[in-house]
């Protein structure tokens, strides 16, 4: 066994790889980005090797600066976690040209994998089941070529990426008028995700389950499978909720399932940790994805099912050793689900959003593990993947296992950015979920802000907790700059005017009115005034009211003008609206604002031009993913204020869209 371990990556993963290494007694060594200077990673290693710079071509991606941190802190291996250089067989020949052990296959079945027309093909040989498609030629524009091949595939169909995954370059294409702006899409995304923008086309199996078999492999002749996960949940094609084992496989199922997978490894002479990936059909017939050639980011959820830490296997089989023997009889135990924890405005879209964590705090309960890659405190930029954490729940059966997530994340505090928690929350209390039928289309099905709030819609969750937001902040200045001890700020012996304060949440303002009247409370949330309203205990940071005969307790948190109320009916995020803003800081009506910091990537319309409501006027990337940004109304460009490859700002205005009247 080596004794120094470099780990390639970043976030929960290099925490992940870190707490396994240590436990098995191998010095570990981190590197990092000057965004990353501060991460929990850089803190967890015994080392840590600067990468200067923050975008991931300049860092996480130098082969050459990854090598020589190995070289120079004695690292005998490198780990390359999951995502950029992971699957890149290149950097797999140089590290074995380095005399560096890498932590995964070998360059051959990396490569072989890498194109998924090649893999497709190699596993059609091997007899596994593969879906219908063909390699897109030219660039996709007016090629009646392609045309004839998508009529003899059948629409819908899925154009997808050549080389690479997680939902990048991936466009569903219900008929032939979509399929030219699906490809030029497809391939401009591939390419900025994995420097090629080759894709190809695949029949598209509609309502499919997404089910994936983790393999494992070692060089003295092993190859076995771990059982199945279950990773339908997903929203731009790309997964937040997985689970082991799935609803809709039983044991007859999981055998076809198993057998197809380890035929697929052994097509690759397969060694380490790897994960075959099907699509299948409601009546159960299933065909081959892809093969990722790597640890996946869903890995817990077979680890606490089996009892089987994975990391450990990757590190006894790149040692040379065999695989372990209760992988050679593992069986399933239990139920385990996990939940994705991303830095996303999910009412916008889920949109990725970036800036500080003010507060991250997770619950220590039974049957609950958390791998996460940021703490309280850590800036999420706009460089690399949004996710924060990952939060699994583990039970005697599914309906444990999901009781015990939900409860988890209503615990867990998250300010600073938006994100996706009260969705999860409300996917893992849904009956069709907890009933087992789910499939890709699941949110496409469901509402998410009806998942979010439940029956208590998003307004009337806003608005209570704007009342408490100003309660507490009343609260606060009372503490700190009494009027006399007891008396409340703002008190009059004669009756007087409300004092008032105004909460932005989202694009909705609510304005509130609230005064003392010999002890009790009386308040107003602009056209709304509690039934009831009761107010036992006020601090800046806790408030227990009976609003409308119904009492909480409410945890405030107070950044700046930033307010962060969380309560039984979920966290909301409130900016608290300057008395007397700058007048400079007024835009133009119809003004574009970005939605996020990225880069413009193209401008699809001109000045003067006429434009529809919803057609996309430019598209940013951040975060690896492209976000069209779209005309609110029919009108014309009034002006462009940035130009294609220019870094933007959240907020910042990109373009003026008049409607046919000269406004708004």
């Amino acid at each position: 066994m080596f004794n120094k371990l470099l780990i390639a990556n970043r976030g929960e993963i290099a925490g992940r790889i870190i707490r396994t290494a240590r436990e098995m007694d191998i010095t570990c060594v981190a590197v990092f980005s000057d965004a990353d200077r501060d991460a929990p990673h850089v803190l967890q290693a015994d080392e840590s090797v600067h990468l200067p710079g923050t975008a991931p071509a300049d860092t996480y991606l130098r082969a050459d600066l990854l090598l020589a941190a190995a070289q120079r802190t004695g690292a005998e291996a490198i780990h390359p976690g999951y995502g950029f250089l992971s699957e890149n067989a290149q950097f797999a020949r140089d590290c074995a040209a380095a005399g560096v052990i890498f932590v995964g296959p070998s360059p051959e079945a990396i490569a072989a994998m890498g194109s998924k027309i090649e893999a497709k093909a190699m596993m059609k040989a091997a007899g596994v089941p593969v879906l219908p498609g063909c390699l897109v030629d030219g660039d996709g524009e007016a090629d009646t070529n392609l045309a004839d091949a998508a009529e003899e595939i059948g629409f819908p169909i899925l154009v997808k990426a050549a080389f690479g995954g997680g939902g990048r370059g991936m466009r569903i294409v219900s008929g032939p008028a979509d399929l030219g702006d699906a490809v030029r899409s497809a391939r401009s995304e591939a390419a900025s995700a994995f420097g090629d923008g080759t894709v190809f086309l695949e029949k598209f199996v509609s309502s499919p389950r997404h089910i994936e078999v983790q393999i494992f492999g070692d060089s003295h002749g092993n190859l076995v499978h771990l059982g199945e996960r279950e990773c339908s949940i997903q929203r731009r094609y790309q997964k937040i909720i997985e689970e082991a084992p799935s609803t809709a496989v039983d044991t007859a199922l999981r055998d076809e399932l198993g057998q197809a997978a380890v035929a697929a490894g052994k097509a690759l002479g397969y060694e380490g940790a790897g994960t075959v990936e099907f699509v299948m059909a409601p009546d159960g017939s299933f065909y081959f994805l892809e093969v990722n050639t790597r640890l996946q980011v869903e890995h817990p959820v077979t680890e606490l099912v089996t009892g089987i830490d994975l990391v450990r296997g990757q590190l006894l089989v790149a040692a040379g050793e065999p695989l372990p023997a209760e992988m050679l009889h593992a069986t399933p135990n239990g139920h385990a689900v996990e939940v994705r924890l991303y830095a996303e405005d999910v009412g916008a879209g889920f949109i990725p959003v970036s800036g500080t964590l003010t507060t991250l705090e997770f619950p220590d309960l039974p049957g609950i593990r958390v791998d996460a890659g940021f703490s309280s405190g850590s800036h999420v930029s706009t460089f690399y993947d949004p996710m924060l954490a990952k939060v699994i729940g583990y039970g005697r059966d599914r309906a444990q296992a999901c009781s015990r997530l939900a409860r988890a994340l209503r615990e867990t505090v998250v300010h600073g950015v938006a994100t996706n928690r009260d969705l999860l929350v409300g996917i893992l209390g849904e009956s069709e979920f907890l009933s087992g039928a789910i499939d890709t289309a699941y949110l496409q099905r469901h509402d998410p802000a009806e998942l979010m709030f439940g029956r208590v819609a998003a307004e009337e969750v806003a608005r209570v907790h704007a009342l408490v937001a100003a309660v507490a902040a009343q609260a606060g200045r009372r503490a700190s700059t009494p009027v006399l001890p007891g008396l409340p700020s703002g008190f009059r012996t004669l009756p007087s005017a409300p004092q008032t304060v105004s909460f932005v949440v989202g694009d909705e303002q609510f304005d509130v009115s609230y005064r003392f009247e010999r002890g009790a409370l009386r308040a107003t949330v602009g056209d709304w005034r509690p039934g009831t309203l009761r107010l036992n205990e006020a601090s800046a940071i806790l408030v227990d009211a009976e609003i409308d005969n119904v009492r909480r307790r409410y945890r405030v948190t107070c950044s700046g003008t930033d307010h962060f109320v969380d309560s039984a009916l979920g966290s909301t995020a409130l900016q608290e609206v300057e008395r007397f803003p700058d007048p400079s800081a007024v835009r133009e009506a119809g003004s574009l604002l970005a939605p996020m910091p990225g880069a413009v990537v193209r401008i699809e319309v001109v000045e003067g031009q006429h434009v529809t409501a919803g057609a996309a006027v430019l598209v940013l990337e951040a975060m690896k993913m492209e976000h069209p940004v779209r005309a609110p109304v029919d009108g014309i460009v009034a002006s462009i204020h940035i130009t294609a490859g220019e870094q933007v700002t959240s907020g910042q205005v990109l373009a003026v869209v008049h409607d046919e009247h000269g406004n708004s």
